[in-house]
């Protein structure tokens, strides 16, 4: 697609908004996987015939700039954000580990994302998008624009030198469940070399919760150890009962709805369209934005 000269503005602004989360110019180039040459032409406003299509495009997707017309999307502060935040804010702030295992579809990665934009050295990685040890630790290493281009040993130590020297890091794994067994255990070795200087905070469904129990009660080597490293035990928003999960998610879903239905909506219905279901009530207030 052709990017308008509007469009890398808005991607222009959202670089200059992140580069406050990183303590210099080549770290955030290498975090948005771009050359400090191109990311010098993009900060000084020069955008014609310096930087590709494809450059802009994968600018804006690291930054989670829109590219085409979108309904704008508020946050809400529900059960589910609130907790989350605290607990990403804890884990940063002390330097100790979490696992988050619940249901899906709660706003468990709008949340993430949200606390990572708005906090230095805090980092999202996406594990379904990096299963095997070496693509996870590359994009770990990505992410606080360390260069993640070489042997995989020197990208490793580059890594764990750098997370020591910063204040407070942070790593949050969402869809964790997703990483092979090597992973697992190259998560295991970064926690050990980073103990006590740096945060992490692993996200999942139910399946997460279930594949660690039945490796740890299988005894495979590795998942009880990590366990142990990620406090024990697992966090959980919504209620175990059935029934009053539903009425948990429903009021979820309302609070969300108020803070994004055009004016006059009524909430209810949306909630009821919904089912509780977060991504439903987006596609609620679409139908209704779009038809009025």
């Amino acid at each position: 697609m052709e990017i308008s000269k509007e469009i890398k503005e808005r991607i222009a602004a959202a670089v200059a908004a992140d580069r406050e989360n990183y303590p210099s110019d080549n770290k955030h180039a290498v975090a948005l996987g771009i050359s400090p040459s191109v990311y010098n032409v993009i900060k000084k406003g020069n955008y014609e015939k310096q930087v590709s299509d494809a450059g802009w495009v994968g600018i804006a997707r690291r930054l989670g700039v829109v590219l085409r017309e979108e309904m704008e999307w508020k946050a809400a502060e529900t059960p589910t954000f609130r907790f989350i935040m605290a607990q990403l804010g804890l884990c940063q702030e002390s330097g100790v580990s979490a696992i988050l295992c619940d249901v899906p579809n709660i706003g468990k990665t709008f949340t993430a994302r949200a606390y990572v934009k708005a906090h230095k050295n805090a980092v999202y990685i996406d594990c379904s998008q990096v299963k095997t040890k070496r693509k996870l630790v590359r994009k770990i290493a990505k992410e606080f624009g360390v260069t993640s281009i070489g042997s995989y040993y020197d990208v490793y130590e580059d890594l764990v030198a750098y997370m020591k020297t910063l204040d407070t890091p942070l790593v949050v794994l969402d869809e964790a469940g997703d990483l092979q067994y090597e992973a697992f255990l190259e998560l295991k070795a970064l926690w050990n070399a980073t103990e006590r200087c740096c945060g992490w905070y692993m996200m999942g469904a139910d399946g997460l919760r279930a594949k660690i129990a039945r490796n740890v009660e299988g005894m495979k080597v590795g998942y009880a150890e990590m366990l142990s490293r990620f406090g024990d035990t697992y966090s959980r928003v919504t209620p175990e009962d059935e029934k009053e999960r539903g009425k948990f998610l429903k009021a979820q879903a309302a609070i969300v709805a108020k803070v994004n239905a055009p004016a006059g909506a009524d909430v209810m219905q949306i909630v009821h369209g919904s089912g509780g279901g977060l991504r439903r009530v987006y596609t609620e207030i679409e139908k209704l934005k779009k038809g009025a």
